[in-house]
């Protein structure tokens, strides 16, 4: 018995298949002479291989420990002090430093009122001053008041010859890696140096006056008004060396805008209260000092194959950006767009099978469907 045409063709188109498979297929490649567009191309080509490969190796970023004198990252140094020695609660005139608080008469002066700014309530009294021919408004608070009779001390001489020990330790968990920026000496290493970058850079022993110097800023300035002074410590280790390549970096920077007169400087108030025959009394102290912020920073890496690999091979993956990038300019922005677009795809219209009707096999007259290609050259054996 015949076997039906629909099978025999079937069967055909399987073999066909089969055989199509085992073709060889490449894309054609199209050469574009276009300057501006080729170093486009191979510049986006290079970025992604330099994002990739340079992150092959193995990084960490972590938070350093820190000990310093106060304990933490930040300590200070105080090198003059304003104080006003014996003070007790009663009346007395406010500061002429305070605003509103000149007067001619009791007039000027309203009972109860408070100055965000004064040292107490207002008595409604104007009473002469300290010192000369003017008068402000009475105030009961801590008499007398601040600048009525303050004492100023200075240790701006001695002070730049203070020293300051500030210890650090780093740790890289990842890499089970630790180190820190004091010498491993038992023989008294640290009495007998002070930092020096070249000579003794494992001594962390800081001169006031060196620190300030390498700041830029005048020792005897900043320690009239104070002033912030950061520290900045700074560990870049490539741990694929021996561990002696791993050494702290430290450079010195102001902190405080000097140049804006309401923030610049450092300064603080604190108090000491005392019981002397039954009265308290107080000694009020402003503190003028320099301020040390010890920043840290810190990275470490090591080189690791695995993570090489991954990058290499998604970075190769990843240069098809570039091609993509220069198609859509080709086909979108230059002149010569169109024939880009006719050298770049072939049209290939796909017919439908045969269809049996009526007993016999008929073809569509009109292609149901266009569909654009990248042109394959395919090569088989004949």
């Amino acid at each position: 018995m015949e076997e039906p045409p629909a099978r025999r063709g079937g069967a055909v188109g399987c073999r066909r298949c089969f055989w199509e498979f085992w073709n060889y297929e490449t894309p054609k490649v199209i050469v574009v002479k276009n300057r501006n567009l080729g170093i486009m191309y191979r510049g986006v080509q290079l970025l992604i291989l330099l994002y990739f490969i340079w992150g092959g190796g193995s990084m960490e970023n972590v938070s350093l420990s820190l000990s310093a004198l106060q304990g933490g990252s930040v300590f200070s140094i105080l090198t003059r002090v304003e104080v006003t020695h014996s003070q007790t609660l009663e009346t007395c005139p406010e500061s002429l430093e305070v605003p509103d608080a000149a007067c001619s008469s009791d007039s000027d002066c309203v009972a109860g009122e408070m100055d965000m700014l004064g040292n107490g309530e207002r008595t409604g009294r104007c009473v002469p001053y300290y010192s000369g021919s003017g008068k402000t408004c009475e105030v009961s608070a801590w008499c007398p008041v601040e600048d009525g009779h303050t004492v100023s001390e200075s240790l701006g001489k001695m002070a730049a010859q203070f020293t300051v020990l500030i210890k650090n330790n780093i740790h890289f968990p990842r890499f089970g890696f630790s180190k820190g920026n004091v010498k491993d000496d038992k023989n008294g290493y640290l009495k007998d140096c002070t930092f020096n970058e070249t000579t003794d850079l494992y001594c962390p022993i800081f001169r006031l006056g060196s620190i300030v110097e390498q700041a830029g800023e005048n020792f005897t300035a900043l320690a009239e008004q104070g002033g912030v002074i950061g520290v900045i410590i700074n560990w870049n280790c490539n741990l694929d060396l021996p561990d002696s390549a791993c050494n702290p970096s430290y450079s010195f920077h102001r902190l405080d805008p000097k140049r804006i007169q309401v923030s610049s400087g450092y300064n603080y108030r604190f108090a000491k209260y005392y019981n002397c025959n039954g009265m308290n009394t107080r000694s009020l102290i402003k503190a003028y000092g320099i301020r040390i912020d010890v920043i840290v920073h810190g990275q470490a890496g090591k080189f690791s194959l695995i993570p090489t690999i991954i990058n290499l091979a998604t970075a190769l993956t990843s240069v098809g950006v570039g091609s993509f990038l220069c198609d859509w300019i080709l086909l979108t922005f230059l002149n010569k767009n169109e024939m880009y677009s006719a050298r770049k795809f072939d049209q290939t219209y796909l017919r439908p099978p045969m269809a049996l009707h009526s007993g016999a096999y008929c073809r569509l007259k009109q292609p149901l469907l266009a569909i654009h290609l990248p042109a394959v050259l395919v090569g088989e054996t004949l």
